[in-house]
């Protein structure tokens, strides 16, 4: 409940309209209550002022009475009863809120601030408090105390509007108050000063005449020493008494977008600090966001000269405070916020001017706007970053209109080359109109030549984009211009180590960072630099004007290939984790500074990612041995080698390496037959020079000895494997070669287990989930827990189509269509079936076509259909032969029992279940 008192009585609930109190006495009771502000009133002071003479026969039940007819209108938790008497709990009332807002204003050292905080807290009144019970005794002294506070509030809003330069409409707004309350000199004062600054200065000089006789016939008094000092200014037409021309901070065309959280921080550094600095790059919308806070005092210090005085700086800041002499500035008691905008290019000269005002005025406040922080004791400073991607594209398309649309890729594209840079973006919109979305898209390849179509009103320096970069490049010494346009080789940052390695002079760092032409980055203590996209392209305009970008590039180059061999050395060993994180960080570097060289260093955590599209590019025009080994795997795997193992022997031909061997053996496994790659594998195994080759050899053979139904050759290889590697990734493979074993020994707990451990290696490395994922749903389908099944061979699909590892989606869309006919939707598994049979024969995948084949087969059978059931089955059984594995010819064999039996002839049924049980068995 919310009361009023600024007027007649009211209760509203919140939100609500006001709620009715009925009978006298109970309002009455209600005002008592409110007038004493949350204090106990007695029972016998209640009664006196409900009754007076003439109390009810048992007032102090009449009392209780009136009490819980109050309770029923405001809630009964509201008004308790204690030793002392009665009290209201609640401080949701109008004339509580209305003397909070007179504090806050007293303590606002902006007049304009003040002004609004005032204006707020008078509108609560809706006439003389507590109207209606003006005569009862209880309301006197809350009558008195308001309105006092109503007058001074008047007062104080008077002299604000006053420094506001508000001086006519003060004079007509005091006229008939001054009239009503003629012994308030703060009142008249503020009237006379208002007459004067509007001119009317007979008035003025009259008004304090007629003040002057008042007092001495009513009071025998004089005016006092500040009314006496006003009339003898007056008199001596003193210059301190006309108005100061402040003139207002400009108000920006269009409203601020996607910085609220920014507005709320600055406004809180305000609110403790005397100096704050917005710091960003140029282009960011620091000027914006400043305006945005209500500074009373706007200086635009962009247009002066670059190292302009001091002199010159403290005359524009005095022109934006209305004060005529600059030797004024430091006399004047200055107030409210003051906002410096563009300092960067004047910094020494606005430092001390800053320092010298905020130490002679107590009750200013700035608000400066730097690419620079100034630097000074005590100032705080609020780095203003790029638009968020959301809010950069709300502002592209509120300045572009309905030719960008807020869905389109092409405007995020332009947001995000355009490094969210609000000055870039809104000139980037204005090309809309002539160019459309794609044209604008399209010619960011040369953005200094596309966005110079600023609006005429804004300052030369912000009406096109290389003079927004011009404006930080220029004051440059020749040392930061060097090592500015150097860091423009690198992509995605650097650590100081690249920085110094490839710019040779990397202390000079935290000067650009402090001019907010390089970002940082911190993380785990550590820090890397960076440049927004712009400065990038900015500064490899001016490499190659400087001649240097050959050795510059070759520098980078060097450095990175060097980093490159040594992480990837890690890659297989117990540093494996930390060397992927480098790799990872580095990938935009490592792209820039690619050759053939550093392809062939990098093909190993390129195979670890997930990332064959990223390694055939790199390998298109493989020259050397060891990049054709990898194009020849990366075609092989990618299915688009129509002689995989013809193609195997000739790049091994090339590259005898044992890597290379274990790598092409790899590569040919589950295409054709089980035999397949398995030469080079015994090549590899047997000439392996390290425990790591040795273990992947190992885990290669394993494969091959569980599909031969060899299970304690492969268990006791894939063990050793385990054994002896420490790579994270190695570990995985074994493990699922042991977990594949355990499924095929019926011990599904054991395979879960492994299944689980070997996704959680693959996530703490970050390396894809997607196959693990699937072997797990496989391990739920062979439990029966078919919900489960379900969702992980989806995520696991979801995952290998997003990273385009077709291997491994067709296993788990396999896999969701054994779910499908386990579950009775016949339809659905044959879809998703069919969908991967040509992929099988164009691959030679004749371990997935046996599968396929043999689960089409499954569902012809589930509907009737014996002869098609019979052909598909056979059809599969020759392809379980030709990979030669005994599992795949059993399932078929089984399949063609069934198929037998819904043909009616037992006999052969039998036979080919007998037949599949043998290899089952081993047999």
């Amino acid at each position: 409940m919310r009361f009023g008192v600024l007027g007649p009585l009211a209760v509203w609930p919140a939100p609500g309209a006001p709620v009715a109190v009925p009978e006298t006495k109970v309002r009455l009771l209600l005002a008592d209550l409110l007038a004493h502000a949350g204090e106990p009133v007695g029972v016998d002071r209640l009664i006196d002022d409900l009754w007076g003479a003439g109390p009810p026969a048992d007032p102090r039940a009449a009392l209780r009475v009136k009490v819980s007819q109050l309770r029923r209108v405001v809630g009964r938790d509201l008004i308790t009863h204690t030793a002392r008497g009665y009290v209201l709990l609640s401080t949701d009332i109008d004339a509580a809120d209305f003397e909070t807002a007179l504090s806050r204003a007293s303590a606002s050292p902006d007049p304009m601030g003040k002004a609004e905080l005032l204006t707020g807290a008078l509108a609560l009144w809706r006439g003389e408090a507590f109207t209606e019970f003006a005569t009862e005794h209880f309301a006197r002294p809350a009558i008195t105390r308001l309105g006092e506070l109503r007058l001074s509030a008047v007062e104080e809003l008077a002299e604000a509007r006053l420094e506001l330069g508000e001086h006519v409409r003060v004079a007509a707004d005091l006229s008939a108050l001054v009239t009503a309350h003629p012994g308030r000199e703060r009142l008249r004062a503020a009237h006379l000063l208002a007459l004067y600054r509007s001119g009317r200065h007979a008035e003025a000089v009259a008004g304090f005449t007629d003040h002057r006789e008042r007092l001495r016939e009513d009071l025998g008094l004089d005016p006092g020493p500040e009314m006496a000092a006003l009339h003898r200014a007056m008199l001596a037409h003193d210059t301190t008494l006309l108005p100061v021309t402040r003139p207002r901070p400009p108000t920006p065309p269009h409203p601020l977008l996607g910085r609220d959280n920014d507005l709320a921080a600055v406004h809180d550094l305000l609110g403790g600090a005397r100096l704050v600095t917005l710091h960003g790059p140029g282009g960011v919308g620091k000027t914006r966001l400043a305006l945005a806070t209500g500074a009373s005092a706007f200086a635009e210090l962009g247009a002066l000269p670059a190292g302009s005085p001091g002199e010159a700086v403290a005359s524009v800041v005095a022109a934006a405070l209305g004060i005529r002499d600059t030797d004024d500035l430091f006399a004047a008691g200055l107030t409210g916020l003051l906002l410096l905008d563009n300092c960067e290019h004047v910094l020494d000269a606005v430092a001390g001017l800053a320092a010298k005002l905020l130490r002679g005025a107590p009750g200013l406040r700035i608000l400066a706007t730097s690419r620079e922080p100034l630097n000074l004791t005590g100032e705080r400073v609020h780095h203003l970053a790029p638009l968020a991607k959301a809010d950069a594209v709300r502002l592209f398309t509120a300045r572009a209109g309905p030719a960008a649309r807020a869905d389109d890729e092409r405007v995020a594209e332009i947001c995000r080359r355009l490094d969210g840079l609000p000055l870039a973006l809104e000139l980037a919109a204005a090309r809309v109109r002539g160019l459309g979305v794609d044209g604008v898209a399209e010619g960011l390849g040369d953005r200094f030549a596309l966005l110079t179509d600023g609006p005429r009103d804004a300052p030369a320096r912000q009406r096109t984009l290389r003079a927004v970069v011009d404006w930080s490049w220029e004051p440059l010494p020749p040392e930061e211009k060097a090592l500015l346009r150097r860091l423009a080789v690198f992509a995605g940052g650097a650590d100081p180590r690249a920085v110094e390695a490839v710019c040779g002079d990397g202390a000079r760092l935290a000067r650009l960072v402090d001019r907010a032409l390089v970002t940082t980055v911190h993380s785990a203590g550590r820090v890397r630099y960076g440049l927004l996209d712009t400065i990038a392209a900015y500064g490899l305009e001016r490499l190659r004007e400087s001649g240097e970008e050959t050795a510059v590039r070759e520098r980078h180059r060097s450095y990175f290939t060097a980093l490159a061999e040594k992480q990837t050395a890690r890659l297989r060993g117990p540093g494996q984790l930390d060397a992927l994180a480098v790799l990872d960080t580095e990938t935009p570097n490592l792209r820039v500074a690619l050759d053939e060289r550093l392809a062939v260093v990098l093909a190993w955590y390129w195979h670890l990612r997930g990332r064959r599209a990223e390694a055939r590019r790199a390998f298109a025009p493989a020259e050397g041995p060891e990049a054709r080994t990898w194009r020849a795997v990366l075609d092989i795997a990618a299915g688009e080698e129509p002689d995989p193992p013809a193609r195997a022997a000739k790049a091994h031909a090339e590259d005898p390496r044992p890597e290379a061997a274990w790598l092409l053996g790899d590569a040919l496994f589950g295409l054709g037959s089980v035999g397949n790659g398995e030469d080079l594998n015994d090549i590899a195994h047997s000439a392996a020079t390290d425990v790591w080759g040795t273990a992947a050899t190992l885990v290669a053979r394993a494969r091959r000895a569980t599909i031969r139904g060899h299970l304690a050759a492969a268990e006791k290889d894939a063990t050793r494997a385990l054994t002896l590697t420490r790579d994270g990734w190695l570990r995985s493979q074994a493990r699922e070669e042991l977990a594949l074993l355990a499924e095929i020994a019926g011990e599904h707990e054991r395979s879960a287990r492994l299944r689980t451990q070997a996704l959680a290696d693959a996530r703490e490395l970050g390396l894809p989930t997607a196959p693990g994922l699937a072997r797990l749903g496989r391990t739920a389908l062979l439990t029966g827990d078919l919900e489960r099944a379900r969702a992980l061979h989806e995520r696991a699909l979801a995952a290998a189509t997003e990273s385009g590892d077709e291997g491994t989606a067709q296993f788990a869309d396999v896999g969701l269509a054994l779910i499908d006919r386990r579950e009775g939707a016949l339809d659905e598994a044959e879809t998703r079936l069919e969908r991967w049979l040509d992929w099988c024969r164009r691959r030679d995948g004749d371990a997935g076509l046996a599968l396929i084949l043999a689960e089409l087969g499954f569902v012809a059978e589930a509907r009737g259909e014996a002869d098609r059931a019979l052909a598909l089955h056979r059809e599969g059984l020759a392809a379980a032969r030709r990979f030669g594995d005994p599992r795949a010819v059993a399932y078929a064999l089984e399949g063609i029992a069934g198929a037998y039996g819904l043909k009616g002839r037992p006999g052969l049924a039998g036979r080919r279940r007998a037949r599949a049980g043998v290899l089952r068995a081993g047999g």
